[in-house]
């Protein structure tokens, strides 16, 4: 009889898991608290609108690369045209001279240059760690088969590579990096591209490699479609989901995990649970906080959360296609935005997707860094949260008009996400849309991740964003296959895995 495994969160992580598991035989169902898969892999629709709330760039799109193996095998790629911009981003000041970001390093090298041919070094520097990690591949995951044992012997020296460029760069931050440059401008604009000055320079340097070797572009169609593409592969293999269906415990009989209670107080016994949910709600509510140790509550009590965001979504009734797709410049006086002080602002363009807006207008998403604590205590009068939202939207829309001249009378359509958005729809801890901030406490758990079980309780895994620090979609899926391959290890079966 085959093993019975409850997941808990439809996000991509738990879509993985399920869709290796049924690859592997076992019965897998999902239990999800929204109505549609994704988790923060979502995107919503205004009248007619389309706005996305999560994809970039996804590592994995240039067919053949590590990443996009696992892609094929959970059904997300070949699919949607995949967009590779040239810019990562345009960092402006208030003269209006622009750093931009070019992903093309051999491009990005002549316009460093060109704004200063001072920090020569520093420049060359930059673009030859980009060319480097362009070249290092990465195996997915334990080798299961003598293809792959071949396959990970190939890239043995490139993980080596890889291991010691860690090494070597592991303590240097976005911050360190940017003094290094002798040209006020440059130091100034390039310490601006993360609002993180802990955030480590590699991280960055592997994202860039990443794009400028066309394996991290945009999928078209937005967050969502994506996330239903995996839906529709683990439903193809026979596996089940049930949405509006908010577990509120984990049940356990001794010292293994047996099932899962819902809040309606359905219980659903499992032989193998696994949540792909919030870190903190699976392991301080969902299992009262039994099986931790001092390494765990340290994480909880002291690491950093990536800041949440306010997301303000604007559709336009202007067609601007012209514009660079993403854009930081300063505000010519600071904007308060939920007990934080902006001095700049940065927007998103969705200018390369005609699928999300109506011929001859734009979609377009201001990012806001913010405050957990105010908006939650707002929320509770939902009179003055509203009216919080609707000015916020007022300024940063005036601010936008003086960009461009008319722009205000263009918006068609305003939408204003907070931090209780993202717990009322996520559950994730305190707003965090991306768990944990890679920064000097955890940059040690980049590469490997933090363990999937949790001391003296059997029968469990987590896997997810609150076991990477830095969070990410691919971290997310490879989660799913990697915990598949250990309960197929504990049960003696060959793990494997089909593309489409």
């Amino acid at each position: 009889m085959s093993k019975k495994v409850a997941i808990i969160g439809a996000g991509i992580a738990g879509l993985s898991a399920g869709c290796y598991l049924r690859m592997n035989g076992y019965d897998a169902e999902i239990f999800e608290l929204h109505d549609k898969p994704g988790g923060v892999c979502t995107s919503w629709t205004r009248k007619g609108y389309t706005f996305d709330g999560c994809i970039h760039w996804l590592v994995g799109t240039r067919d053949g690369s590590s990443f996009n193996k696992a892609w094929r095998e959970l059904g997300a790629l070949p699919g949607p045209k995949i967009v590779n911009h040239e810019e990562f981003i345009r960092i402006e000041d208030k003269t209006g001279k622009a750093l931009i970001v070019y992903n093309d390093p051999d491009r990005l090298e002549r316009h460093l240059k060109e704004l200063s041919a001072v920090d020569s070094t520093v420049i060359e520097e930059l673009c030859k760690d980009m060319r480097k990690l362009q070249k290092i591949r990465t195996p997915l995951g334990t080798p299961q088969n003598r293809q792959e044992r071949l396959e990970f012997l190939k890239m043995v020296p490139g993980l080596f590579r890889l291991t010691m460029f860690y090494l070597r760069k592991r303590k240097v931050t976005m911050e360190r990096f940017s003094g290094r440059f002798k040209d006020p401008f440059l130091r100034e604009a390039w310490g601006r591209l993360f609002d993180m000055p802990d955030f480590p320079m590699m991280w960055m340097l592997m994202n860039l490699a990443w794009i400028s070797a066309g394996d991290a572009g945009y999928p078209q169609g937005g967050s969502l479609e994506f996330a239903r593409s995996i839906e529709r592969r683990y439903l193809s293999l026979g596996g089940k989901v049930s949405y509006q269906s908010r577990v509120k415990e984990i049940t356990v009989e001794g010292a293994r995990a047996t099932g899962i209670r819902l809040e309606d107080g359905t219980v659903h016994d499992a032989d193998v649970v696994i949540s792909a949910a919030d870190g903190h709600s699976t392991i301080f509510d969902m299992l009262g906080g039994r099986f931790v140790n001092d390494e765990i509550r340290g994480m909880y009590d002291n690491w950093s959360l990536f800041t949440p965001l306010v997301q303000l979504s604007l559709g336009v009734s202007r067609d601007m296609s012209d514009e660079p797709h993403s854009v930081r410049f300063p505000l010519e006086k600071p904007l308060v935005v939920g007990g934080r002080s902006c001095d700049d602002l940065g927007y998103m363009l969705f200018n390369f997707d005609p699928t999300l807006a109506p011929a001859g207008k734009s979609a377009m998403v201001i990012y806001l860094q913010t405050e957990y604590e105010y908006w939650e205590t707002l929320y509770a009068d939902r009179d003055k949260y509203k009216a919080e939202k609707a000015r916020l939207a007022d300024e940063v829309i005036g601010i936008l008009d003086r960009r461009w001249p008319g722009f205000k009378d263009d918006v068609e359509v305003v939408d204003v996400a907070t931090p209780v958005t993202y717990v009322r729809y996520t559950a994730n801890w305190r707003g965090s849309y991306e768990g944990w901030l890679l920064d000097k406490q955890n940059s040690r758990y980049m590469l490997t991740g933090l363990k999937k079980t949790l001391p003296g309780l059997e029968g469990f895994y987590m896997i997810g964003q609150w076991l990477m620090p830095g969070g990410g979609l691919p971290p997310a899926a490879l989660h799913g296959r990697e915990v598949t391959q250990m309960i197929c290890k504990k049960d003696s079966r060959k793990f494997t895995s089909t593309q489409i």
